[in-house]
């Protein structure tokens, strides 16, 4: 059945209609999970495809779907249509623990709330089954699905790490549950880490080698290896995901540079910067993407760019620790591939993409003293098209043939307002405050509406992860102190 949506504005940001086109009275038509036409709504169009598909076509926002679409049925609704939000790098363990453990740099922030909360639902994981009727890891994930649908996330890599590791089958069935599409980049630790998770390479494999048997068929599902940290990852270790990566044509994830502390070390440690390690154990290629690469030097820049590596920045996260911010324009003058992430809800708080667009924007602006960096229309595209294209998914633009994957933003709260197509992407990046989405549809299948989720009991999720936060708070009173990540070893 074949599916029509008009809108006030719409904004394809694909290379088919121009990335910096803006339609006034669009139209979107798709059937199962792949868009069919995209463009400016005309009396015309309408009659066409009334004559094409009146008996079959699916009108969204119709109030009466009874018997066949006539041109007075392809109603315009308000408000904004683009592509649905790609986000390149989060972790879904985190949403319970928003707010906690704040003002520390990176690895106090690990041992004090990832790895503690991460040990809690493995080490209590029965007793929480028992008590939340679902394990605690899926009252997580699904909490991170219900983020990622609030603010107009369509596609997720979430990189998988620390105990989490272990229960990538939660994560698939709550991706599976949503309707979204989920890369999952499995981690893996062999060295300065909380020694209870550390991992050998042939162990690793076989983690992969388990789930990727599970869920290769599944069209929106991918499972890739995704090392935690170069910090925390010899060369066998790295050499061996690497290899499984090219074998089975995946990408390969890791972080890189994030915190200025750890990065020193490693560089005393080692004698070397961790693009240059990566470089030398011949794990970087135009399939690996590091998270992060805050602390990057110019030859660091030299090399990603050689190598076609590519860049995920999570400006939220980097603010947030005082891990400092990436050489972004730099990289972008070298056409190293960046795209902009929230990372997860425990160190950005939230999942609003289009602030961490806004601020990857601001930061640059002020950093250089040039308000010509990064302009609106560049960071939306980070977050749609270029950042699909750095995942190397069928998504992130409204083009015949690609993932029918959007979202429909409402203009009419006082912050939008006025919104009219000369501002309406500059008020995306620079008015919004992510509460906006009324609309989601992911794989072709309707998702969100206005405040009801369709493939998620949202009343449910909230429910259980409050009573699975306050477990911990219990649990994290005389629970023992973790140490040993990064330079607290």
């Amino acid at each position: 059945m074949p599916r029509f949506l008009r809108s006030r504005y719409l904004l394809p940001l694909g290379d088919t209609l121009g990335r910096s086109t803006r339609i006034q009275d669009g139209y979107v038509l798709w059937q199962g999970d792949r868009l069919l036409e995209v463009g400016a709504y005309t009396p015309e169009v309408g009659e066409r495809l009334v004559a094409a598909h009146g008996p079959t076509l699916e009108v969204i926002g119709r109030k009466d779907a009874q018997g066949p679409a006539t041109l007075a049925d392809l109603v315009q609704l308000p408000g904004v249509v683009l592509p649905g939000f790609v986000k390149c790098h989060g972790h879904d363990h985190e949403p319970p623990i928003i707010g906690l453990v704040k003002d520390v740099p990176l690895t106090k922030w690990l041992d004090g709330i990832v790895n503690p909360f991460t040990r809690f639902m493995t080490e209590e994981r029965d007793r929480l089954v028992q008590l939340l009727g679902r394990t605690p890891q899926q009252v997580s994930y699904f909490k991170a699905r219900l983020d990622d649908l609030s603010y107009g996330i369509t596609t997720a890599m979430t990189h998988h790490c620390n105990y989490s590791k272990y229960f990538a089958d939660d994560l698939v069935a709550s991706a599976e549950a949503a309707g979204t599409r989920l890369i999952a980049a499995v981690g893996s630790q062999d060295r300065h880490y909380y020694a209870a998770i550390l991992d050998t390479p042939a162990q690793a494999v076989a983690r992969l080698d388990g789930y990727h048997a599970k869920h290769a068929g599944k069209a929106r599902i991918q499972v890739i290896p995704g090392p935690d940290q170069l910090f925390s990852n010899g060369p066998e270790m790295l050499q061996a995901q690497k290899a499984w990566a090219r074998e089975h044509g995946t990408l390969f994830h890791c972080h890189s540079a994030e915190e200025k502390a750890t990065t020193a070390w490693f560089r005393q440690t080692y004698g070397e910067t961790e693009v240059e390690y990566a470089l030398r154990i011949g794990i970087l290629d135009e399939h690996t993407v590091l998270a992060h690469q805050v602390h990057t030097t110019d030859g660091d820049l030299e090399i990603l760019a050689r190598t076609g590596t590519r860049i995920v920045h999570n400006p939220l996260a980097n603010t947030i620790l005082g891990s400092g911010m990436p050489p972004i324009m730099g990289m972008l003058e070298k056409g190293i591939p960046v795209a902009v992430s929230t990372d997860g809800s425990g160190s950005a708080d939230n999942q609003n993409i289009l602030a961490a667009a806004r601020l990857a924007s601001q930061y640059q602006k002020a950093l250089h003293c040039n308000a010509e960096f990064l302009p609106a229309q560049q960071v939306l595209e980070m977050i749609t098209i270029d950042a699909a294209a750095v995942l190397g998914v069928n998504a992130g633009s409204l083009e015949p043939g690609k993932a029918a994957d959007l979202v429909l933003l409402g203009l009419d709260k006082p912050n939008m307002v006025p919104t009219r197509l000369n501002n309406v992407v500059e008020n995306l990046i620079w008015a919004s405050d992510g509460s906006e989405v009324r609309l989601v549809v992911a794989g072709g299948e309707v998702v969100r509406e206005g405040d009801r989720y369709l493939t998620l009991d949202a009343d449910r999720i909230l429910r259980d992860v409050t009573v699975l936060a306050e477990e911990y708070d219990r649990w994290s009173a005389t629970a023992p102190a973790l140490s040993g990540t990064g330079v607290n070893v």
